[in-house]
This record gives structure tokens, C-alpha cells and sequence, in this order.
């Protein structure tokens, strides 16, 4: 990273507060403006959101004022996507970098929406880039490369695994996930969100490498555990919902082509012994003419898994403002972009 980048965090929840620490602490990045939704957190120093030292950055609601701040790139990364604010900041010369999932294929955006965006990037000579660690890194960033072994593709298949025993959230597992519940069909409204991210993320892969695909599919599957299990938001008891599965497919006729399986569960002990549930992480197979079976797994302990999640997606959005920056205007993919090499000292 040759020069300095002027940097705006876009809120402060679970994701932007780990990136808010990444912007401070990084050597090539200044931090000039942060934004926050919460009337509690405005009016407060950016190091005291962030657990460093002051840093002379007052945490603020008013976009006016932050659409006027000079900066290099916005790391966009609240609740829900104001298409109406991205494009104030885009219009303002200011890239930009999120986590939100509506940008990772442009040609499968609503027209009105992408034109909208497009032009504010004309306007303002800016950049937008959709990232993290699920879609981005293992959808795209990674994907691409092991592609690049082969010459003939059948399938690729993703799976995430996701182990919620460790996570005290009661209200997330058990009010908003449906977990220690009975199985019920599964709430479509979940699977149209997973399919939106991801199925726009493998579209990206698919335009890139050649790969035809006729249309995309998506479903939801609930397991039952087979005994009691208490975890640490509360027990589920056997019978009721220990583990869920969304799958993604990108099909070319009667075959899946491309394949993103969500495997979420508080207990491997289910009605499923086929899910073969791992430990948390993903496992990517390849096949084709070099197929491949890779696994990536996190080495880390239960009572650091939730200090430690955050990281992996909002890492890579932070490393990823250089190449944004410098990149022409417009809406730009993992495949259009240089590769991100993190700049680690």
C-alpha cells in the first residue's frame, strides 16, 4: 500500500465494530468519519467504540455531514441496504466497500437499482464492491483459483458448517432460527435471503469461468435431534428442530453445476446422519477433471469463538479498500478486481 486512505465506517454492530479497530490500527488507513444508527453510541470518540485510545473522531447520525467529509472509501456495513445513501456517497467521490450482498453480480440487480448506482459511480468517479468472508472469500476469492486447475467442469459444492452449540443468543436460536422447535416447513422468507446473497455471488463465478447455468434453485431442510441436548442458549429437546440446511444450485438442465449449502446446527446428533455435519468451517469439492476436496476449519477455542467470527468477514472488506480505490468506476466483482493481499505491516 503505497499512500494513506481516508476511511468512513458505516456503523458499529458486530461486523463494523471489528472493521471500526481493523481502520485504526491499520498502517495505511486514516480513520476520518463514523457513522452509527444509535442515539446512545453518537456524540462518542471512535477509539471508545472501537476499546483503543481516542482517536479525535466523534461517532455521528448525520449523513449531510458525512457526505460532505473528504475520504477515500466508505466501509459500508449497516443493518439493510439505503440504496438512497449509497448513492449520496458514491455521487460524492467516495468509494465503496460492503458487507451487504447487493452488489456481487450486476447483471442480476434490479435495472432501475443498478442503473441508479452506476451513474452515481459516473458522477463521482467511485467504485462499490460487496465482500466478506460468506459470499465473498469462499464463494469467489478462493473458488476462483481452484477453478483455475481444471478444464473441465461438472460441479462445484460449497459447505458451510455453522456449530451454534457454544452461542448464548437464546432469542436468535430459538425465536428467529426456529431451533427446539417442532419441524415445520421451512420458512421461505429465510431461503429467498440465502438465495439472493449467494446465488448472486456463484452467478458472479459462473459469468467469469464460462460455466452456463439455466437457472438457480433453493431449498430449506429441518433435522430433528435425537436425544435432549443442552447448549448454551437452553436445551433442545429430541424431536424438535437441532439442525437446518439451505441449499443454493445453479443448474444446467437436470444437473447442478454450482452448489452453496448453509449447514446451520446446535446439536450433531439428528434425523439426518447423511448431512454428515462438520465442525464449523467449509469443505469445497471440486469436480471435473482435477477435482479436489479442500477443508478449512478454526483452530480456536469455544470462549473465543464470538470475539473471533467478526474478523473473517470484516477483515477481508478492510484489505480490500485499496484495490476499490484504485479500481475504475462502477460496480466492481472479485473477478474484475486485482487479487487483495492484505497489507500486514
Amino acid at each position: 500500500m503505497g499512500k494513506h486512505y481516508r476511511v468512513i465506517q458505516w456503523a458499529t454492530g458486530n461486523i463494523g465494530g471489528r472493521a471500526l479497530r481493523a481502520v485504526i490500527e491499520h498502517p495505511g488507513l486514516d480513520l476520518v468519519g463514523l457513522w452509527v444508527s444509535s442515539a446512545a453510541k453518537a456524540g462518542q470518540d471512535a477509539g471508545t467504540l472501537a476499546g483503543t485510545a481516542p482517536q479525535g473522531i466523534v461517532a455521528t447520525s448525520d449523513v449531510d455531514a458525512l457526505v460532505a467529509t473528504p475520504a477515500d472509501c466508505v466501509l459500508y456495513m449497516r443493518q439493510g441496504t439505503d440504496m438512497d445513501e449509497l448513492c449520496r456517497l458514491l455521487a460524492s467521490g467516495k468509494n465503496v466497500v460492503t458487507t451487504r450482498g447487493d452488489f456481487h453480480h450486476p447483471a442480476s440487480m434490479d435495472p432501475d437499482v443498478r442503473a441508479r448506482i452506476e451513474a452515481a459511480c459516473q458522477a463521482g468517479n467511485s467504485s462499490i464492491y460487496s465482500t466478506g468472508s460468506s459470499p465473498g472469500f469462499v464463494t469467489e476469492a478462493l473458488t476462483i483459483p481452484l477453478l483455475s486447475l481444471s478444464r473441465r467442469h461438472d460441479c462445484l459444492t460449497i459447505d458451510e458448517f455453522a456449530d451454534m452449540e457454544s452461542r448464548d443468543s437464546p432469542d436468535l436460536l430459538f425465536n428467529i432460527m426456529g431451533y427446539g422447535v417442532a419441524p415445520t416447513a421451512f420458512d421461505q422468507r429465510k431461503v429467498d435471503y440465502v438465495k439472493h446473497d449467494f446465488a448472486g455471488s456463484l452467478a458472479q463465478l459462473a459469468d467469469a469461468a464460462g460455466i452456463a447455468v439455466d437457472r438457480w434453485e433453493a431449498f430449506g431442510e429441518m433435522a430433528a435431534a435425537t436425544r435432549n441436548v443442552t447448549i448454551a442458549a437452553g436445551t433442545i429437546a429430541a424431536g424438535t428442530v437441532g439442525a437446518q440446511r439451505i441449499t443454493i444450485s445453479g443448474m444446467q438442465g437436470d444437473k447442478a453445476v454450482l452448489r452453496f449449502r448453509a449447514n446451520w446446527y446446535c446439536t450433531r446428533d439428528i434425523d439426518r446422519p447423511d448431512w454428515e455435519l462438520r465442525e464449523s468451517g467449509w469443505r469445497i469439492r471440486v469436480e471435473g477433471d482435477t477435482p479436489l476436496d479442500v477443508h478449512i476449519t478454526f483452530p480456536v477455542a469455544p470462549e473465543d469463538y464470538a470475539a473471533f467470527t467478526p474478523g473473517l468477514t470484516a477483515h477481508r472488506a478492510v484489505n480490500a479498500i485499496a484495490a476499490v480505490c484504485d479500481a475504475p468506476p462502477g460496480i466492481r466483482t472479485t473477478a474484475d478486481l486485482p487479487q487483495i493481499i492484505a497489507q500486514l505491516g
